[in-house]
């Protein structure tokens, strides 16, 4: 094949590639707000492969013309040159090397052969960039690698339980910074190769406003979320991150070093969600108590029991309405019959348990869970 046929300006840039490399990094330094900044390493590495691309803009004009750039020019710097240098800033510093190269370009080429290097040194900056592309893409693809081990070994070592330091430690890796309020909610995962699942979970999170981590345990995705107020309308906008079935928000706690409570909550809700087929999507841990009890969950009967309290602490005479409207069908006029009182009184002592118990006594649901919380707490006391 035909080589480029600069051989007498080749000879030439061959013998001013140094300079040449020395004075592209001068107008580095003079041109580029943040390249002083950058450690004297990183600033070296930078000038190696300045003299490297310019190395191999002299060897690419010896070849033929179709060869492509094989990737020298890049090969000399160190790996972690990508993460300090951003793919903005390295375009900055191959514009300004060929920039240099070619304002030399009418002292360099021979007479004759200044359209030919001139042609050259445009053809070369884009196999340049190409080449800078593939650098920053593969990059990019071994930091996507990476975090998502960093996810899997955070949702491991938060059900496992690990030391609130070793969880913040985790979660700062990945950049999750601290939050006030932490939620775990988990669902079915979708179909598809681990790694997008994950990453649609986050990027749908993002758009719906919520700060996310997302990891996988088996089929289920399990997310992260900082919490706040409103955190189950928001969490409603992101049911498509999830598959077919139950979603379930556990409690919000301090911070992701206890974030273990709210996910075994979310967690032991989901594996009886079917138990409930009308529960809502999504729905929280807490409203499933009476389930997870029945399933063998201690932190789900305690919940209960304390209910059953908290309506003795309202009084003897509240306590003993609840527990005979709920024997009596919850009707009021047949609970006022059984205990002798007036219809208003027994909904005041209605009021009054709502009040201390803050379920809803009046619904089907609430007088549910309120009943298996009277068998627990009463079981309780029998000991």
């Amino acid at each position: 094949m035909p080589t480029r046929r600069t051989p007498a300006s080749t000879k030439r840039m061959e013998r001013a590639a140094g300079r040449l490399s020395t004075a592209a990094v001068a107008r580095m330094q003079n041109e580029l707000a943040w390249f002083p900044e950058l450690p004297a390493e990183h600033r070296a590495a930078v000038g190696m492969v300045a003299q490297a691309g310019i190395a191999a803009f002299v060897t690419w004009l010896k070849g033929p013309k179709d060869t492509p750039l094989t990737g020298a020019v890049f090969g000399v710097a160190p790996r972690e040159l990508a993460r300090v240098v951003s793919l903005q800033q390295t375009v900055e510093l191959v514009r300004i090397t060929v920039d240099t190269v070619e304002a030399n370009v009418a002292e360099l080429a021979a007479p004759g052969e200044e359209q030919a290097v001139h042609d050259a040194v445009l053809r070369f900056s884009r196999e340049v960039a190409f080449a800078a592309a593939h650098v920053y893409a593969s990059a990019a693809e071994e930091r996507g690698a990476w975090h998502a081990r960093l996810r899997a070994m955070l949702i491991d070592a938060l059900l496992r339980g690990d030391a609130p330091d070793a969880l913040q430690a985790r979660a700062s890796a990945l950049g999750w910074t601290g939050r006030s309020g932490v939620a775990v909610v988990a669902g079915a995962a979708t179909d598809g190769d681990p790694e997008h699942v994950l990453d649609d979970a986050e990027r749908t999170c993002r758009v719906a406003g919520l700060d996310a981590l997302a990891g996988l345990q088996g089929d289920r995705l399990v997310l992260v979320v900082a919490a706040d107020d409103a955190l189950l309308p928001r969490v409603a906008r992101i049911e498509n991150a999830f598959g077919k079935g139950p979603v379930v928000v556990g409690p919000v706690v301090s911070d992701i070093g206890t974030a273990r409570d709210s996910a075994n909550a979310a967690l032991a809700a989901l594996r009886v969600a079917a138990a409930w087929p009308d529960a809502p999507r999504p729905v929280e841990a807490d409203a499933l108590l009476p389930e997870r009890a029945l399933d063998g969950d201690a932190t789900a009967t305690e919940a209960l029991v304390n209910l059953y309290n908290a309506l003795g602490g309202a009084g003897e005479a509240v306590r003993e309405t609840v527990t005979t409207y709920l024997a009596n069908g919850a009707s009021i006029e047949a609970t006022a019959r059984a205990l002798f009182l007036h219809p208003n009184t027994v909904r005041y002592r209605l009021r009054k348990a709502v009040e201390a118990s803050g379920v809803l006594l009046t619904e089907a649901r609430g007088a549910f869970v309120m009943e298996v919380a009277v068998v627990l707490g009463r079981l309780r006391d029998s000991r």
